[in-house]
């Protein structure tokens, strides 16, 4: 099974019109920043040495638009390298597109996803149990949940009902009261991009995909870009403690993102982020089994710009910027392997994440284990910027 048909689904549906940038691995040059122009891809990494240097400029947009041109490569021939899952060491593929942005994700921001938390953490982390808890909790909050706005009067009210008698849970306190939860996903560099493998721990028995809208915000708290990304989680791990929740979220390769990050400007604007359809689909490579759904980023329950705000702010900064996913309304309940057991990945599945003015997302899965270590930090981008002769313009915006 290929990872997906047509390499140019990678692209927005009007890649013509969209600012676009991202990271590309050139076995020559090493990482480089590079702009989508009509058919190329075009290092403008003598402009911008990393893509932080980049999205802290005062107009990211139109710097980057009339930034001049280094080395190019054909558009069309890196999106085939970068989904052949048979390496070639001489073609250039995309990575992830950030580099010294803190991975950050926000939690339990869609009812649905509330839900499977809540399910989680009653079930100890047991799938088996998770089809009986599901009726149970509805029977025991007797509300909709998407009805009430975090943080509100109904919130609190509902607080004071259901404390008292020990129903209150951490889940509903940071989906339902006035701070939500804001965690640090994964190091900075950590990211894997498009086409490579994302890793589940072997560890975990009932995981799965998250995938996500990702807000690039800058160190003001400005969000200037969007992107697609999948938040791997181990719901088994979580679900035994709320405390087990780095070593659910942060594993080698848990953490995607790509194919481009595209940058707000005339033709897409934060009203567009907020409307975006977000697709799954995972399929099986052992068992043929195929999962197929869309979510809104429209039933988020708090808006992004407010995400963002509690993400940084004046009690915690990031010089560098952050790259915050805003959370998931899938939370995958169709039984794979038995009755009542839920849906937890296979090793080789495809998991491809799909939104029209965004691409896709597509990784193959593989454990956190096996998938390619993680051996490019930071003292290794500072060697490259160094050898290329750009150390001194990072962090001249």
């Amino acid at each position: 099974m290929t990872l997906l048909d047509d390499p140019r689904d990678l692209l927005p549906t009007d890649v013509d019109r969209a600012t676009l940038v991202g990271r590309l691995l050139d076995p020559e040059l090493g990482p480089c920043v590079v702009a989508v122009r009509g058919e190329e891809l075009v290092d403008v990494s003598d402009t911008f040495p990393t893509v932080a240097d980049l999205l802290e400029r005062p107009d990211p947009v139109a710097e980057l638009r009339a930034a001049p041109a280094g080395r190019s490569w054909p558009l069309s021939a890196v999106l085939e390298a970068t989904l052949a899952e048979a390496e070639d060491p001489a073609a250039p593929v995309l990575l992830a597109p950030v580099d010294l942005q803190v991975l950050k994700a926000a939690g339990v921001t869609f009812a649905s996803s509330l839900t499977e938390r809540l399910i989680e953490e009653r079930a100890g982390g047991d799938p088996s149990r998770a089809e009986q808890l599901r009726a149970e909790l509805e029977q025991v909050l007797g509300v909709e949940v998407s009805a009430i706005r975090p943080g509100s009067p109904e919130s609190e009210r509902l607080k004071a009902d259901l404390q008292p008698r020990g129903l209150w849970s951490q889940y509903l306190e940071v989906g339902l009261g006035p701070d939500p939860e804001i965690f640090t996903k994964a190091p900075v560099l950590s990211a894997v991009g498009c086409g490579a493998a994302v890793g589940v721990s072997e560890i975990s028995a009932w995981n799965n995909p998250e995938p996500e809208v990702a807000l690039a915000v800058t160190s003001t708290g400005r969000i200037v870009a969007a992107t697609l990304g999948n938040d791997v989680n181990l719901r088994d791990v979580e679900g035994r403690s709320a405390l087990l929740l780095p070593r659910a979220k942060d594993n080698n390769a848990s953490a995607s993102v790509g194919p481009f990050l595209r940058l707000l400007d005339e033709h897409f604007t934060l009203d567009d982020v907020r409307s975006a359809q977000v697709r799954l689909q995972v399929l099986g490579q052992d068992d043929d089994f195929v999962l197929d759904g869309v979510s809104e980023m429209s039933q988020i329950s708090r808006d992004v710009t407010e995400l963002a705000g509690h993400a940084i702010g004046d009690a915690h900064q990031y010089p560098d910027g952050l790259l915050l996913y805003t959370g998931t309304l899938f939370a995958p309940t169709a039984d794979r392997d038995r009755p009542g057991s839920g849906f937890t990945h296979h090793p080789g599945d495809v998991v491809r994440i799909t939104s029209p003015r965004l691409g896709t997302l597509v990784n193959r899965v593989t454990s956190s284990e096996t998938a390619p270590r993680w051996e490019f930090g930071l003292r290794a981008l500072i060697r490259h910027l160094h050898r290329r002769g750009l150390t001194d313009r990072v962090g001249t915006s």
